[in-house]
């Protein structure tokens, strides 16, 4: 049978030259290797970091935190710039807020889905209708309205940052590369790590909430904005240039429209991960949903943070419905314009402020709490341990924990130092620059000087055991989506639970199956990464050429070869951008497992929040940082070395 071909001086030539500079490569870092490495055992021998090679940031931090609490209120720096931003978010927030109270429940009801109805047609109509109710019947319309207000101000700021910083590492290869470490830092540098440090500054409040989601939330947007422009069709841009364009008008009227896709999934990743900060942010005095939660979890209440829990990915699944229709725009009934949407808004939130009826009714609560702890109970009492042939779930995390996260941690701990540090060197430098393995090196050399080798290699353990499991169930699950779209119907809904409810409403239920301890702090992770990579996968596969597949059967290649053959090696760029997601986000989980027995960097970071340790809780999580860096660099670097040759 015919597949798909190219020139045999091609096929032939390129492995041969990627092999012979790989090899040429590994062998000039053995010669180095074998000069360096006796040196390094006999002056400093041992497996762990030497002492003499770390620095203490203790006492600078100390001294930094002490001078930003004696100048925050006299210093020109918070008076005329951190105060104006501080004022800026306090009083958008607060407008939002008003706004939506003042047009009542039945308001915000209607006029959703009023949008909705503008946008895609009557079915996302009724479901947002339906979802804003179910807000109201679990007792949390107000919490909902607060949650609401913060994330439209954070999400607007999180898109116009993202765009801007997407847009210019789309047109510039030097700016790409400036920001990349950037991008990396803001979004691999845990929560509870930047927290203390934007209390510091801002205080407890809104502000400090805000500013704490717009750094999780803007890079996925910036990432998927430049990875948009970067493939845009050249013979479009090429056509385009050819009538005479401006560099301007290429932007506008090629580059964005063939990034719409991208756009539009940069827009659902900032939505999701600026609502699954929603808990994370309570912490320093984000008043809404997040705040029920922490609340509820905090006397282990699970069924009260479920009901604070769903009307988060309600309101996720809201606004991705929307957001997602409104840039498609195929199903738009001209009948109804947004003055229409508008005024029939303004109508009913008179009408029922007339009537008294702008508060949600007491009666129409409806209390979910009760029966989700039976349930969480049942779990707990029948599936922990004692099922027969499977055995239970606590039997699955310490087999787990036995076969491959002690022999992972073991074998990384158990590395001297300096092979650690050559092996990076060796993954990194094979397939990329001397530049690539020198970032990478540089950033472990730097956990070394830090002070926490040891907790980093069990932060790594732990990492790549979680990245392992979820590439290996989001590539198959992407390839299914990608291929039916009856799958990628049903997995919609679910992704998007999985990827909006808050990290701290299904960490108890994983503490209740798998105990404590490193397995369910890896579980948490995965389930947490998971729908990213799933999404990215499938949205590189679908948006393959359609002429590749076409001339793929019509040599007769069957679906597998078309999958192996052409779908994955055009969708390479989209794969190496699932895996990136992928660390960053079990990164990001995996030190919300320190307080399940995670233990390591993430139990590190957690303590310095909670002690208000800034030189505990950044140091780790500066470490974390250049984790992520090394694992990055390791992963992704081929994608530009190919695109600059190319």
């Amino acid at each position: 049978m015919a597949t798909l071909t190219v020139p045999t001086s091609t096929r032939a030539r390129a492995p041969r030259v990627l092999k012979s500079r790989a090899a040429g490569k590994l062998l000039l870092l053995a010669l180095v290797a074998a000069v360096l490495a006796p040196w390094a055992a006999t002056q400093w021998p041992g497996a762990a970091w030497p002492h003499d090679l770390t620095v203490s940031l203790d006492k600078p931090l100390a001294s930094a935190s002490n001078w930003v609490i004696d100048n925050r209120d006299s210093h020109p720096l918070f008076l005329y710039f951190f105060g104006y931003i501080s004022n800026a978010v306090v009083l958008s927030v607060r407008a939002v807020y008003l706004t939506l109270l003042a047009a009542g429940w039945t308001g915000v009801t209607v006029f959703g889905a009023l949008v909705a109805w503008r946008v895609a047609g009557a079915r996302l109509a009724a479901g947002t209708a339906i979802a804003f109710l179910a807000c109201g019947a679990l007792g949390m319309w107000v919490p909902t309205m607060q949650t609401l207000a913060l994330m439209v101000v954070a999400v607007l700021a999180s898109v116009v940052v993202g765009a801007l910083l997407g847009l210019a590492a789309g047109l510039s290869d030097r700016l790409d590369r400036a920001l990349r470490p950037v991008l990396d830092t803001m979004q691999v540098l845990p929560a509870f790590a930047y927290l203390l440090p934007v209390v510091l500054v801002f205080g407890i409040g809104v502000p400090a909430a805000v500013l704490a989601t717009v750094v999780y939330a803007a890079p996925p947007m910036a990432r998927l904005t430049a990875l948009g422009l970067r493939g845009a069709d050249p013979e479009v841009l090429e056509a385009v240039e050819s009538l005479g364009s401006t560099r301007r008008q290429r932007l506008l009227t090629a580059r964005i429209p063939l990034a719409r896709g991208e756009l539009l999934l940069g827009l659902n990743q900032t939505i999701m991960m600026a609502l699954s900060m929603a808990t994370i942010a309570s912490i320093i005095g984000a008043a809404g949903l997040g705040d029920r939660v922490y609340q509820a979890l905090a006397s282990v209440d699970v069924g009260a943070a479920l009901a604070a829990g769903i009307p988060i990915v309600l309101l996720a699944v809201v606004l991705d419905r929307v957001t997602g229709a409104a840039g498609d725009g195929t199903t738009r009934p001209k009948t109804i314009g947004w003055a229409y949407a508008l005024a029939v808004t303004v109508a009913v939130a008179l009408a029922a402020r007339l009537l008294g009826r702008l508060d949600w009714p007491s009666g129409w609560n409806l209390n979910i709490a009760e029966p989700v702890d039976r349930a969480v109970d049942w779990m707990t009492s029948h599936l922990y341990s004692g099922v027969p042939v499977v055995g239970g779930t606590a039997d699955w995390a310490g087999h787990f924990t036995t076969w491959v996260l002690d022999p992972v941690r073991g074998g990384l701990q158990w590395l001297p130092w300096w092979s650690v540090l050559l092996i990076v060197a060796a993954l990194a430098w094979s397939i990329g620059t001397w530049r690539t393995a020198l970032t990478a090196v540089l950033a472990m050399a730097a956990i070394g000087v830090l002070g926490v080798w040891g907790p980093a290699l069990d932060t790594l353990s732990q990492v790549l055991a979680a990245v392992a499991v979820t590439l290996v169930l989001g590539f198959a699950t992407g390839i299914a989506a990608a291929r039916s779209d009856r799958v990628e119907r049903a997995l919609r809904p679910v992704l998007d639970v999985f990827q909006t409810m808050p990290q701290f409403v299904y960490l108890i239920p994983v503490v209740a199956l798998f105990g404590v301890g490193r397995a369910p702090a890896v579980a948490a992770a995965v389930v947490y990464a998971l729908p990213a990579v799933v999404r990215i996968t499938a949205q590189g596969l679908r948006q393959v050429d359609p002429a590749a597949l076409e001339a793929a059967r019509s040599l007769g290649a069957t679906g597998r070869q078309q999958l192996w053959q052409v779908q994955l090696p055009l969708a390479r760029r989209s794969l190496l951008l699932a895996v990136n997601q992928g660390v960053v986000l079990v990164l990001a989980v995996v030190i919300i497992g320190g307080l399940v027995g995670g233990g390591a960097l993430g139990y590190s970071t957690v303590f310095g929040l909670a002690q208000g340790d800034l030189a505990t809780g950044l140091v780790a999580g500066a470490a974390i940082v250049c984790l992520g860096l090394m694992l990055d660099r390791v992963t992704q670097p081929t994608e530009r070395r190919t695109k600059k040759g190319a």
